[in-house]
């Protein structure tokens, strides 16, 4: 009889370790976590890379809100006193927007923002350069200030009188064409005009009074002082032939083809200084006025809440629009305030952004005077100036 066969059992698998399973496990977990490690180190050196590195990009961002009392000092004038003063607890705010050249990165923010403007170069100085830029933007606020104490002043009764200024280029006038000797290619902005051919002008009477009987199309010699340089170093002064031109706006006049800075300077029985270090433009002159106004008389003329204000101020009591409208407006947001005062000058759309920008909290309204804005401050409870 055969006997009956067991079968072996199979033969075991390899045995693997626990190490080695530990080991695989591993691996794979490296594999997926390298290259998520190196991709988010590349992303972060993109980003430090975007952000130092500028381009050729600009800004118009929302700014700040300031209050304008804490700048204004008074000082009295040799023989007479300052004047007694009503300094606001919460006074009126002038409203500033950025503009500095952006990095990559905060250009890809800016664009991301509905409320900044990125702008290119041209877009942002147009004609002028960075530096004159600043300087025209310097000159615009001093102007300002002026205007707005003189405007102050006359209405309360005191007495102001404007003084002429040196000639200082502000704008350049620029056909399609320019001529090799118009003003467009041979001036700066910011150049000081001291000389009309042989006739001293030492302010812009005397420059327009030596430009009497000369027309379009003849050539004169202006003497200048470059931007930078001292208007009495006579060593900085050079002498730049000029071709005459017409008037864009009236071919029946002669001009040399440029606007100049306001220069003027206000005679006050007292001396008035109002601190705006780094701050640039002529858009503070309603708030300035203002400020003034209230801090020179009793009572409270802004009335509840915090107010705002924009707009430029003529020595008429004309206020002038300004640029960057719906940036000062998120910064007027921003402030807390609920009434923000802006040039009747602005149009409908840009009204509508400022106010979309703004928000519900703030009312917006326009004016177009001084004596508006006033009544606009009183209608917000606002005391009434003190009559003469």
């Amino acid at each position: 009889m055969t006997p009956e066969s067991v079968p072996l059992p199979p033969p075991a698998p390899d045995a693997v370790s626990a190490a080695e399973e530990e080991w695989h496990r591993e691996k794979k977990r490296l594999a997926v976590a390298i290259p998520m490690v190196t991709v988010s180190w590349i992303v972060l050196l993109a980003i430090v890379a975007m952000a130092t590195f500028r381009i050729s990009r600009w800004e118009l961002a929302p700014g700040e809100a300031m209050a304008v009392s804490p700048r204004i000092s008074f000082r009295a004038e040799k023989g007479e006193s300052a004047p007694k003063r009503y300094p606001a607890e919460d006074g009126i705010r002038f409203v500033t927007a950025f503009g500095g050249q952006l990095s990559a990165l905060d250009a890809v923010l800016g664009w991301i923002d509905p409320h900044v403007q990125v702008d290119t170069y041209t877009e942002h100085f147009g004609q002028q350069t960075p530096s004159t830029s600043r300087h025209v933007a310097f000159q615009s606020m001093f102007g300002a200030k002026q205007v707005a104490e003189y405007v102050a002043m006359t209405k309360l009764g005191l007495p102001a009188k404007f003084e002429e200024g040196l000639v200082i280029i502000n704008e350049l006038v620029c056909d399609k064409a320019p001529k090799p000797k118009s003003a467009c290619e041979v001036l700066e902005i910011g150049d000081t005009i001291v000389k009309f051919n042989d006739t001293e002008t030492p302010t812009l009477t005397d420059l327009v009074a030596a430009m009497k009987g000369f027309t379009a199309g003849q050539t004169v010699t202006l003497t200048v002082v470059p931007y930078g340089d001292e208007p009495d170093d006579k060593k900085a002064r050079q002498e730049r032939d000029v071709e005459l031109m017409p008037n864009p706006d009236d071919a029946s006049k002669t001009i040399i083809g440029f606007v100049p800075a306001d220069t003027r300077t206000v005679d006050l029985p007292f001396e008035v200084a109002i601190t705006t270090t780094d701050i640039g433009g002529p858009s503070a002159g309603l708030a300035f006025t203002l400020a003034l106004l209230d801090d020179l008389t009793p009572g409270d003329l802004m009335g509840k809440g915090r107010v705002a204000a924009t707009g430029t101020m003529s020595p008429e009591g004309i206020v002038g629009a300004i640029g960057a409208l719906q940036q000062k407006a998120v910064a007027v947001r921003d402030a807390g305030a609920t009434l923000f005062l802006v040039p009747s000058g602005q149009s409908n759309d840009e009204i509508a952004r400022a106010r979309a920008a703004a928000g519900p909290g703030v009312r917006i309204v326009r004016v177009a005077t001084l004596e508006e804005a006033l009544a606009a401050l009183r209608a917000n409870g606002g005391d009434p100036l003190p009559s003469r």
